[in-house]
């Protein structure tokens, strides 16, 4: 039957193990639930619409029982919606549908979906009798649901197989049928011998976990003071038929035992060995089930139940379910954006507990479920926290540092404590340059003048308005301004072209533009249908700004960053957040009235705030600095603007410092943007005296200007090849995760996940990136993925290495650039050096190359001799050019896309990664790796991660046979599987080939 056809003939026998279900008492409702929570909306009619024509495709939905055969009634599951929260996803109370059985009998349904609307999101509950799907069979309907809803073709699950038959077809060892062997205690302890009613609880762990089973079961074990823990292990069927698609309970349970004293590795690797043994296919249901009858069964079965709840004796300690990884797109829509999917467990007669677990969106969600009772959640949730902590030890999770809570110095926004420096001290210089000085009182009613036209032109509350100007008096007024008037403001860089600049305002809404005179004849603003105001025509005013109240959760500016995709991004900053850098900055940098910042790089970078808004709100002031930076413009800064602070990029720092300069009284230089490597921090402390504070500040746009601090010292960042970042910022907190969400221990690297007050609101415009990026840990807490790496360091401080789409790898090894690059700057006659990583064209292998600007003459044989002398070989550069300088992008970045590239002719455009660098025997492996794995071959490189690229203990299976039969034979295949320890332990490409080449040289041995 093809997805979507309506064949009422579908029908099947009813199955030995579908049989021990119709058995179930209606007090343990034997239903499989999925939960799916999510943003957004499902509207409940085109739901209803969408389980109908799903259910077409997957007639196993629609079943219902006649005698021993399961018939297609014809009837698609109803959807019933619920009242608005009613249904407690932590606790799992408040809606008895969740215990309601669904057996099919007289007709009736086998399966219902629970629609519950919430405030701001859906709660959506497929229910199955396990008589008629497996969770994989309920992920299969789900799927096609989801499908439909998005307006796709469902694929369908019209077998018919059952289980019989599918271990017919897969050629069974012996069998092996279980026998009710009640001599395991209950993991939750005994229960109530005459109660029935059942509960669940929910344990959400951050990040994915390699052999979750083991882990889980070891944990278990352990937390029940075993030395030994069996558990029963459902495994789906179907990986033995692939092409199969069915709804059906295809699912057998093998006994798992395990060790308390083991590893996770090895009990991972008995697990392995049961599922290589098709010790799952052996494992069946007595065939003759279905044969006998269900009343003597039942009262069979119910009398053996009595027994094992009387003496606390059952066959598992648990029931271990791996539902699986879920991709949360495949249960979104255009209106619903699934944030998280669990499955509520179920146990029958003679059942120990079931633990059931689902990896998704960078979580694993752990579910727990039997009898209740007077102590069982209690004891439901001790367990919990012991499989959590061996999932995720609260040592990784917790970090004294994140300690940061500390109520802000001044409570209102900025708006407000710019208005009480005016008042308070209306004569002071808050502007200095070469306009002349301004006053806080003439600031403030430049901006007055601004706010007011800006009112009158019915800009209100979260408006955003273009900004083009340059660090003059008007540009600052232009921004204050702004502010008063309640709206937001977006800088605009006049260096970038008219087409860049009107794609900004387009993409933002913007419908007003201030505009400084001097680039009144551009096009941008009206191109895409924005008015212009020029700020010159904006005189002094003494009309306040009536009736308007800036609020804390108000937008303040919108910044524009590049984006991976090629489309620039706005991140929203809101006054909540901004006053909090506010506050921090202030207090850490020791400005006071006597501070002055010079402002020299562009409005439209965001460290550019920290002048901006800083000194004015302590009382002191800005110098501007309307030219573009030079070293002729940089030195008049330093030496004559009356400048005693100082915010720049570590360039500009390094620049600076090799200048014949002579700058005094400063107090604070602030380096930020970038990496600040240990040399440019150790010439800025010469250059401006022990006295002055070299801060390495750190912060993506994405938090508010900086968001962790600290300040160079000398002795102890002595042998660094960066100063460390520090710590987090007041109210600020920073959690390492590793590549799959896992918190990482101190001293290994991981991304930084941000979270607390200085979150930018998110991008606008941009939900898809705003779910992408601003994502949460398990425990709720939003956090921005960064992209940024960091280690602690055993001072309790964090450490830059750099990106995760920087970091390069060679051989396996990892590899950071700042070191090359800080080597390179160790020969005499180097200025300055970069090294990256670069993409071979048609390969997702990353080369090393440095560039180099000289002072003096070197080759690039000389300098290549002077890395390798001191550096292992596979961090030597595969290419070194000499620039006469390193480009810059308008954030004062390295601009790597203009520097020269070694990738050129068609011998290096016809090398793919795979070809480059793996064996014969690697390349043998990697066209396996490719097939199971459904990656592109090219992208498998001889340090691939089976498990980084998608892999799990099923396809780990799938991939060893596969090698055992196409690449090791079949005679040598336990010689090769004898290295299974090795493969989990580390499961790259180089040591499956390895292993594969090491046993099927033996053969050959053997046949001399």
């Amino acid at each position: 039957m093809s997805p979507g056809e309506d064949d009422s003939t579908y029908s099947r026998p009813v199955s030995p193990t579908e049989t021990w279900f119709l058995v179930y008492p209606d007090s343990v409702p034997g239903v499989i639930q999925i939960v799916v929570e999510g943003a957004g909306r499902i509207d409940p009619d085109e739901l209803t619409r969408a389980v109908e024509t799903a259910s077409r495709a997957c007639p196993g939905a629609r079943l219902t029982r006649q005698g021993m055969t399961w018939v297609d009634s014809g009837t698609a599951p109803a959807v019933r919606v619920l009242p608005a929260d009613s249904f407690d996803p932590r606790t799992f109370a408040g809606t008895e549908r969740l215990h309601s059985p669904l057996m099919g009998r007289d007709g009736g349904p086998t399966c219902e979906i629970l629609l519950q609307p919430g405030e701001a999101s859906d709660t959506l509950i497929l229910r199955a009798f396990h008589a008629v799907m497996d969770g994989q069979g309920v992920r299969a309907w789900a799927d096609d649901i989801f499908r439909v809803l998005r307006g796709e073709e469902p694929l369908g699950a019209p077998s018919r197989i059952t289980e019989c038959e599918l271990i017919e077809q897969a050629g069974a060892p012996e069998s092996r049928d279980i026998e009710p062997d009640l001599d395991w205690p209950s993991s939750l302890g005994s229960r109530p011998q005459d109660q029935h009613a059942f509960f669940w609880r929910r344990r959400t762990v951050d990040g994915t976990h390699p052999a979750l089973v083991a882990k889980v079961a070891l944990a278990v074990t352990q937390a029940c003071g075993l030395s030994t823990g069996r558990f029963l292990v459902p495994v789906d069927l179907r990986r033995y038929l692939p092409g199969v698609r069915s709804t059906g309970n295809l699912t057998n349970n093998p006994l798992y035992e395990v060790r308390a004293g083991s590893t996770w590795e090895q009990a991972h690797e008995q697990l392995l060995s049961i599922l290589t043994g098709r010790q799952d296919l052996a494992a069946r249901v007595d065939p003759t089930l279905p044969t006998q009858d269900l009343t003597v069964l039942s009262r069979q079965i119910m009398g053996l139940d009595a027994f094992s709840a009387q003496h606390d004796r059952y066959s598992s300690l648990a029931t271990l379910s791996h539902v699986g990884k879920v991709d949360l797109a495949d249960f979104s829509t255009d209106t619903f954006h699934a944030t998280t999917v669990y499955s509520l467990p179920n146990a029958g007669p003679l059942g120990p507990p079931e633990i059931n677990a689902v990896e998704c969106g960078g979580r694993t969600e752990i579910t727990i479920g039997w009898y209740d009772g007077p102590q069982t959640p209690e004891r439901a949730e001790a367990l919990l926290d012991r499989i959590e902590e061996a999932l995720s030890p609260r040592a990784h999770r917790e970090w004294d540092a994140n300690d940061t809570a500390r109520p802000l110095a001044h409570p209102g926004t900025v708006v407000q404590q710019f208005r009480e420096q005016a008042d308070r001290n209306p004569d002071a210089i808050a502007l200095a340059g070469p306009e002349g000085d301004v006053t806080f009182r003439q600031l403030d009613r430049r901006a007055d003048a601004v706010a007011a036209e800006l009112l009158d032109r019915g800009v209100g509350r979260d408006t955003l308005v273009g900004l083009l100007a340059g660090r003059t008096v008007a540009g600052m007024a232009a921004v204050w301004g702004v502010l008063k008037a309640g709206a937001a403001y977006l800088p605009l860089d006049p260096q970038q072209p008219d087409h860049r600049l009107a794609d900004l305002v387009a993409d933002a809404g913007v419908t007003i533009c201030l505009t400084e005179r001097a680039h009144a004849d551009r096009e941008f603003a009206a191109s895409a249908g924005a008015r212009t105001v020029l700020l010159e025509d904006l005189a002094e005013s003494t009309r306040r700004p009536a009736g308007v109240d800036v609020r804390p959760g108000d937008l303040a500016y919108v910044i524009y960053t590049s984006g991976s995709t090629g489309r620039p991004k706005g991140v929203e900053i809101e006054h909540r957040q901004l006053t909090t850098f506010v506050s921090w900055a202030t207090r850490v940098y020791g400005v006071n009235a006597t501070s002055r910042f010079p402002l020299f790089t562009s409005l439209a970078f965001d460290l550019s705030n920290t002048a901006l808004f800083v000194p004015l709100l302590a009382g002191g002031s800005i110098a501007l600095v309307p030219d573009e930076p030079n070293h002729v413009v940089l030195r008049d800064m330093l030496e004559n603007s009356g400048a005693n602070a100082l915010k720049l990029t570590p360039t500009h720092l390094d620049l600076i410092s090799r200048f014949d300069l002579a700058p005094s009284g400063f107090r604070a230089v602030i380096a930020g943007g970038e990496l600040l490597r240990t040399p440019v921090a150790d010439r800025a402390q010469r250059l401006f005296g022990p006295d002055c504070g070299i801060f390495n500040e750190y912060g993506p746009t994405e938090t508010t200007i900086g968001c962790m601090t600290r300040r160079y010292d000398a002795e102890r960042d002595a042998g660094r090849a960066s100063v460390p970042i520090g710590v987090p910022t007041d109210n600020t907190r920073i959690h390492l995760l590793d590549g799959d969400g896992r918190f990482v221990a101190p001293g290994e690297v991981g991304e930084m996940h941000l979270a607390g007050d200085q979150l930018a609101r998110g991008y606008r415009g941009r939900p898809d990136l705003d779910r992408e990026r601003f994502t949460s840990l398990a425990n709720g807490t939003r956090v921005y993925r960064s992209g940024d790496l960091a280690r602690m360091l055993p001072s309790g401080e964090l450490e830059s290495v750099g990106r995760n789409d920087e970091q390069v790898k060679v051989l396996g090894y990892r590899i950071e650039p700042a070191e090359i690059a800080r080597t390179l700057e160790e020969h005499p006659a180097v200025v300055t050096a970069f090294a990256t990583g670069l993409v071979k064209p048609g390969t997702a292998d990353k080369v090393l190359c440095a560039y180099v600007v000289l002072r003096g003459d070197a080759t690039v044989e000389e300098l290549t001799a002077h890395v390798e002398q001191r550096l292992p070989r596979y961090m030597v550069p595969s290419a070194t050019f000499v620039v006469p300088d390193l480009p810059r992008t308008v954030n004062e970045k390295v601009d790597v896309s203009a520097l020269p590239v070694p990738f050129e002719g068609p011998a290096a455009d016809s090398v793919t990664a795979g070809a480059a660098t793996r064996s014969e025997a690697e390349d043998a492996v990697a066209k396996i790796w490719a097939r199971v794995l459904m990656v592109d071959i090219d992208r498998l490189g001889a340090d691939a991660d089976f498990h980084r690229l998608g892999g799990d203990s099923a396809t780990l299976l799938a991939m060893l046979a596969a090698v055992s039969a196409d690449v090791v034979g079949i005679e040598r295949e336990k010689d090769f599987m004898a290295g299974l320890p090795e493969v989990i332990a580390g499961p790259t490409l180089a040591r499956v080939a390895e292993l594969a080449e090491r046993a099927r040289a033996g053969s050959e041995v053997s046949g001399v």
